[in-house]
């Protein structure tokens, strides 16, 4: 919570949830990434947050942009963004949106396949490719390795085809899971990237670039380290694996850049007892898993909530949204602690919300209107 933010709630005269998020939050973190990883260049993950005052911002920084759609692609051209600072990163595209992009100027393509590699070589002919490996992702609390990625062993025929294809085998990327806690996460994967760069070269594909991914956290309830301990790790990974022949490296962070720029202001709708022996209230808020909350899904995301009555006594309580789907609960499995004197009509903040929550947030569910955002 900034003060800008703080002033704006008390300004505001809409109903509903509503999203703030602070630029200015924005400009620090970059330049906290331009810092700690001063020879790796960011490329800001649109999907996290694609609100034009953010793209906007970062291309006048200097960012490139991972983008996972020719919608995506759009948006960022239009916030003042060139095509060579663009990546398509989603290794699942149809033929026509690989081409679509690539008629927009872009010529960096993922894949993790022999059938992408052959979509992207008719519809985007001569582009680079980078092939997606996959990643354990432990230590992170919302895993992305399941359905992207190709197994190392792998990667090396994947990229043979791109240069036999008449593509460019231009490197290699990972993604250690979002929201990592574990500085060395980066170690294993880069180990499996080096073999793969030595494999490469011994059939005469040089690559040169190495996606390190996302993966670095904001602030929520969990302590994390600093961005600073996140790029010395990373740096004696890659010495370690590549010595003094260190390629081109590029870095996917989204949450790590808007996560903690932005706040949702909700109101209590309800608390209720299921009988006059529970000890453990419902709390019903405005605004659940289909309004921006989605990453509440098996409670692998605990946001910090703040309540006008925090320093009253606290108990355990679940907490839920507002629709009639039983799935609409935010946590239950860890109930949260929040003040016994929280009453109906009370506004809470739930904090750290600026990454993937106005991109979750569905349309006409029950009636309820998107996630209104607010960037300042």
């Amino acid at each position: 919570m900034t003060a800008r933010i703080r002033e704006f709630l008390k300004a505001r005269k809409d109903e509903g949830p509503c999203l703030v998020v602070d630029l200015d939050v924005v400009r620090d973190n970059y330049l906290s990434f331009a810092k700690a990883l001063p020879d790796t260049r960011v490329y800001y993950a649109v999907k996290a947050n694609p609100a034009p005052e953010i793209l906007r911002l970062l291309a006048e920084l200097g960012s490139c942009f991972d983008v996972a759609s020719v919608s995506e692609t759009e948006m960022v051209l239009a916030a003042g963004c060139t095509p060579e600072r663009i990546s398509y990163g989603n290794t699942i595209k149809k033929e026509s949106e690989i081409a679509a992009a690539h008629r927009l100027g872009v010529t960096l393509f993922a894949v993790d396949c022999d059938a992408e590699v052959e979509k992207v070589a008719r519809a985007a002919p001569g582009s680079r490719v980078i092939c997606r490996i996959h990643c354990d992702g432990s230590g992170s609390e919302w895993p992305l390795s399941r359905k992207f990625g190709c197994e190392p062993d792998y990667a090396t025929d994947v990229l043979e085809l791109a240069h036999r294809r008449g593509l460019v085998p231009f490197g290699i990327s990972f993604h250690v899971g979002s929201q990592q806690h574990n500085v060395e996460a980066w170690d294993r994967a880069l180990a499996s990237t080096a073999a793969i760069f030595r494999g490469c070269a011994e059939r005469g594909i040089t690559l040169s670039m190495v996606n390190l991914g996302g993966g670095f956290p904001a602030k929520y309830l969990r302590k994390t380290p600093k961005l600073e301990s996140y790029g010395k790790a990373i740096f004696r990974a890659l010495r370690k694996h590549f010595g003094n022949a260190i390629p081109e490296t590029i870095i996917e962070p989204g949450r790590g850049l808007v996560g903690n720029a932005g706040v949702i202001e909700a109101e209590v709708v309800l608390v209720a007892k299921r009988s006059p022996e529970d000890e453990v209230r419902w709390v019903y808020l405005d605004i659940g898993k289909f309004h921006g909350l989605a990453e509440t899904i098996d409670e692998s995301i605990r946001y910090p909530i703040r309540t006008p009555h925090d320093r009253d006594e606290m108990a355990p309580c679940i907490i839920a949204g507002p629709t009639c789907d039983s799935v609409d609960v935010l946590y239950e499995k860890n109930p949260y602690p929040l003040p016994v004197s929280l009453a109906i009509g009370d506004k809470v903040l739930i904090e750290a919300t600026g990454a993937y929550t106005a991109t979750y947030s569905s349309v006409g569910f029950n009636g309820y209107p998107p996630l209104r955002q607010y960037v300042i």
